[in-house]
């Protein structure tokens, strides 16, 4: 039998013979690893550990280690398919039809006889700990696809030979066998039911097959899985936080925003939410022109020309709202003359289209707040992290190709610098490369992205690789921040885009006085402002940084007696620019405060009979912390720092 050059993480090289796996070489390492190990990659394939090498390549082992990614989704895909044993042997007649891993868990949907509900689900549990427990090898096997489609009709599982005849006709059929229970999947799996980590089963809820209103409605099961117990407690223990931090729940109680059945999935912002939506945008606005940005409106209503110019009509109108579509007198539909703008882009283009420009006059960097309308189906919105009407601090660069590395530079230190103002330290950086359709030359995408690579090397930002998940136009840099519950979030984009300029013939007149076509930078940092918003409330569980909270302090009195200064205190306080309530009601001292914590104030300020006589106040902070008495000036002269953005934006345990 011949030798195979196996190349391992660390340099090393293993020569050994062709047919080895993963798990052999595992054990010739050492126990402690091959105990561990729970899958491989092989060159660029995730395998499993059984998987045959049979020509030279490179191996990384894949573990159960809580800290190895890879190892995580491999558990969790495992899991799923232990729920669909489960449920099989549970409800015999039940059909099973896809389980995929997604974000902090794994669902799987299936065609049940018994409509289940919660309750049903520490049952379920139960059977998949107790198959977990047979310690059953879990093994791989490639069928012919007529074989495999007669096997899965042959069992009653009409949707596994469904997707078995629409796969590409070279894809090979691999299906995994642990006991009795066959499921068709391209893996990796396990080698053992026993190397399964910790889960638990979390909701039910519909799903249409293939996501397709016209089919039949299933149920889908989601769960999650850690590899070790203590990382599941901790998980679940986030999740109960998220539901009591859940911005739709606090939305509402703070008085920010409600949802109304006359624009469904549009918000309707209250005095205060209004306040903080300000409160935002004039943050964006006064860094923005700081930065050298001119802020432009353009209208909510752009003809189709515009939109069939940048591309979006053929790709984009059905996520559109639009115009002008009635029927003809003989009932004929006409096409709609107009659309409702999804974004700004276009027409920032049309904009620049519509001067000349001097290579003097570049980069021009063009932002806009206008609102914006996607007609998002009902099943995907959420609260405002997906909403049908929303803004965007959205702006986009023009610069010649020799600018673009300064400006990408200079956005990737403006992003960093913004979010740590709203108290998000820690920040995933993804740069996201050229996808299988695309414009371009190779070539050019390896400029792109190497340049884009660069600039986040000279800032010091550590980065992911998102293979192939670029726009077709150009790659992009995301900025995902993450929550105090340690939830992480896409926000900020940098994007490179040859394709609109090209589309909408944009031109400047470059120092040897002939045309040449700019290269265009789409940015956002916040992204939406509704989403960024949400995400800000749960970060923050609804406690505010002191700069921009709606409500910034709540005047109580003691008594009635106290409530003339107590109003006095309040205008005076308003007069230099505080944001400022008062509570004179006839009420207990302690329900007072009470129901300013339940507001979420960030400053109490306590007037009784001392503070009357000596024309002071006594200040409370929502962490329960009581500052010495202080006259307004000393009170005003504390507050000048802590009114700053950024001002100890650290979240604190609430």
């Amino acid at each position: 039998m011949s030798a195979v050059v196996v190349t391992l993480p660390d340099g090393s090289i293993r020569e050994v013979a062709a047919g080895t796996t993963p798990l052999q070489i595992a054990e010739s390492i050492g126990p402690r690893l091959a105990k561990v190990t729970i899958a491989a990659k092989v060159d660029d394939k995730e395998v499993d550990v059984y998987y045959p090498m049979t020509k030279s390549c490179r191996l990384q082992l894949i573990t159960n280690n809580a800290k190895d990614k890879a190892g995580l989704e491999v558990i969790r895909h495992s899991t799923a398919h232990l729920l669909a044993h489960a449920i099989k042997e549970m409800f015999p007649t039940a059909q099973i039809t896809i389980g995929p891993v997604i974000e902090d868990g794994f669902y799987y949907d299936i065609d049940c006889p018994k409509q289940l509900t919660p309750e049903d689900l520490p049952a379920i549990e139960k059977k998949m700990e107790e198959i977990a427990a047979r310690n059953m090898n879990v093994m791989r096997e490639v069928w012919d696809r007529p074989k495999a489609v007669a096997y899965f009709k042959g069992i009653n599982e009409i949707y596994k030979a469904e997707i078995i005849e629409g796969l590409p006709a070279n894809e090979e059929v691999s299906l995994y066998k642990q006991g009795e229970f066959m499921d068709l999947c391209r893996g990796p799996h396990i080698p053992n039911t026993g190397k399964l980590g910790k889960f638990k089963l979390l909701t039910i809820a519909g799903a249409y097959w293939r996501g397709d209103e016209r089919n039949k409605m299933l149920q889908r099961i989601y769960g999650t899985a850690f590899a070790t117990k203590e990382d599941l407690d901790q998980y679940l223990f986030r999740l109960e936080e998220a539901k009591k931090r859940d911005h739709r729940k606090l939305g509402p109680e703070l008085g920010l925003f409600t949802f109304l059945p006359a624009a469904p999935a549009m918000p309707f912002y209250l005095p205060k939410g209004t306040m903080l939506y300000n409160n935002l945008v004039q943050y964006m606005r006064d860094e923005i022109l700081a930065a050298g940005y001119d802020e432009v409106i353009c209208p909510q209503i752009m003809s189709n020309e515009l939109w069939k110019t940048s591309g979006h009509w053929d790709n984009y109108r059905d996520n559109m709202f639009l115009i002008g579509n009635e029927a003809t007198e003989e009932g004929e539909a006409q096409e709609p003359t107009a659309g409702l703008k999804p974004m700004n882009c276009p027409g920032h283009c049309a904009l620049f289209a519509s001067t000349k420009h001097s290579y003097r006059e570049l980069p021009l960097r063009v932002a806009e707040f206008s609102r914006l309308h996607r007609n998002e189906r009902a099943g995907v919105t959420h609260g405002l992290l997906r909403t049908r009407s929303f803004s965007q601090d959205d702006a986009h660069i023009f610069c010649m190709p020799d600018q673009l590395e300064s400006e990408v530079a200079a956005l990737i230190l403006h992003t960093y610098k913004i979010y740590d103002v709203f108290g998000f330290h820690d920040i995933e950086v993804k740069l996201a490369t050229q996808p299988e359709k695309s414009m371009g030359t190779a070539e050019e995408w390896r400029k792109a992205e190497e340049m884009l690579a660069r600039c986040l090397r000279t800032a010091g930002k550590p980065f992911d690789v998102l293979k192939g998940e670029g726009a077709f136009y150009g790659p992009k840099i995301e900025f995902h921040v993450k929550d105090s519950l340690g939830r992480s979030w896409q926000c900020g984009t940098v994007q490179l885009d040859p394709n609109l300029p090209e589309r909408f013939k944009l031109e400047y007149i470059n120092s040897n006085n002939q045309a040449e076509r700019p290269i265009m930078l789409h940015r956002a940092i916040l992204g939406s402002i509704e989403r960024f918003m949400g995400i800000l409330i749960e970060h923050h569980n609804g406690h505010l940084p002191l700069w921009i909270s709606p409500v910034q302090a709540k005047v109580i009195s003691v008594s009635t007696d106290q409530n003339d200064y107590a109003a006095e205190l309040g205008k005076t306080l308003k007069a230099h620019g505080l944001r400022v309530e008062t509570d004179l009601r006839y009420e207990k001292l302690g329900a007072k405060i009470r129901n300013a914590q339940l507001e979420k104030t960030p400053l109490m300020l306590v007037i009784g009979a001392k503070e009357v006589t000596e024309k002071t106040l006594s200040c409370r902070l929502s962490t329960g912390e009581n500052l010495p008495a202080m006259t307004v000036d000393q009170f005003l002269e504390f507050l000048k720092p802590r009114l700053k953005p950024g001002f100890k934006a650290e979240v604190k345990p609430q």
